[in-house]
């Protein structure tokens, strides 16, 4: 999975509110039955390699259609939280891959573990990004998913040596979409940003509604501070596919680091307001993305709702405690907290 870290805002607590975007949710749990949650893991059965950036629907049983998407992170896990008990249809999609479904009765239980495999269809592309029609030859195939393989194990060598033969792939296809794809990300995990930024280029100019490769590029411009550039192509992304929490966050990201340097706060508000409400919808999707509630917890700091910034800051901390801003979160929440109890 693509990292994503938030700069934190070390500030003084502003007086000024925002409450007319802010809203607190008032929910009566007395009376409502507990909820659910299901998470798995996608793997590849040529080879068993987990499937990264696959897209995993969550749907009613009944046929309601529907309710939620996410997509695998670099191990090939998914989870959807806060679901009330009732039975569900998970779907795997992913072009060039036959589909596979499996059904989870939540009435219960109140967690769910599904694994799912995916087998590559013969009778379509093997591209799994959309509209190539040439078949991948066999030996391109081979060394993409030797670099499948060598990206599941982890780790800087490995990643350098999975890059390599993405690259001999699209040298021996130069169509192969999903291989250019998977270099850029390679590239990125090794924080090689402007080769990155040329493999996605070059995704998208092969398939331009390779909406991953756009958040991806999203995330190589936020690194490189070119924050219009990130803005417009997250943006495409989200038009092709909207419920994508990673294109929202970043796209907030985007927004926080807009208005990060205003230092008037009537001035930044514009960029502030528009980077909640993406903040706000990536977390709808995935409420237990932890740098989305790090960066909502800066942006409550930033206008001066203090304890509600600490609340978001708790949550960061639950879900990573150990994250690359733990130790600063947790500084922040203590000085925030004595001056809250000084001024009392």
């Amino acid at each position: 999975m693509i990292t994503t870290r938030v700069r934190l805002l070390f500030s003084s607590i502003l007086a000024v509110g925002l409450c007319h975007f802010v809203g607190v949710a008032q929910v009566s749990t007395s009376s409502q039955p507990a909820p659910v949650e299901i998470h798995g893991q996608v793997r590849f059965v040529e080879g068993g390699a987990p499937a990264a950036n696959v897209l995993v629907r969550l749907e009613s049983y009944d046929g309601g259609g529907s309710i939620s998407e996410a997509f695998t992170d670099r191990l090939g896990k998914f989870r959807f939280t806060s679901l009330p008990p009732a039975m569900y249809s998970i779907r795997i999609h992913q072009p060039g891959y036959r589909d596979a479904q499996q059904n989870v009765d939540m009435t219960t239980q109140s967690s769910g573990l599904v694994l799912l495999q995916i087998a590559r269809d013969t009778a379509t592309s093997s591209s799994s990004l959309g509209s190539i029609d040439a078949k991948v030859p066999p030996a391109a195939q081979k060394e993409f998913d030797k670099g499948v393989a060598a990206l599941s194990e982890g780790g800087k060598e490995k990643t350098v040596f999975a890059a390599r033969c993405f690259e001999k792939a699209i040298s021996i296809e130069p169509r192969f979409v999903e291989a250019r794809l998977k270099l850029g990300t390679a590239y990125m995990d090794l924080g090689e940003w402007d080769k990155a930024e040329q493999a996605l280029l070059e995704t998208l100019k092969n398939e331009p509604r390779a909406f991953n490769a756009s958040f991806a590029l999203g995330e190589v411009y936020l690194r490189q501070n070119k924050l219009a550039e990130a803005e417009k192509v997250l943006v495409q992304g989200l038009a092709i596919q909207e419920r994508s929490y990673l294109g929202h966050f970043n796209l907030a990201r985007v927004y926080w680091e807009k208005a990060r340097v205003i230092k008037d706060l009537a001035a930044a508000k514009p960029a502030l307001e528009k980077s909640y409400e993406e903040v706000k919808y990536a977390l709808n999707l995935n409420p237990d993305l932890a740098p989305a509630h790090l960066l909502r917890g800066n942006l409550l700091l930033r206008v001066g709702r203090a304890s509600d910034a600490v609340t978001e800051f708790d949550e960061y901390l639950r879900l990573e405690p150990n994250g690359a801003f733990a130790n600063e979160t947790r500084a922040l929440v203590e000085k925030i907290r004595k001056a809250t109890a000084g001024a009392h």
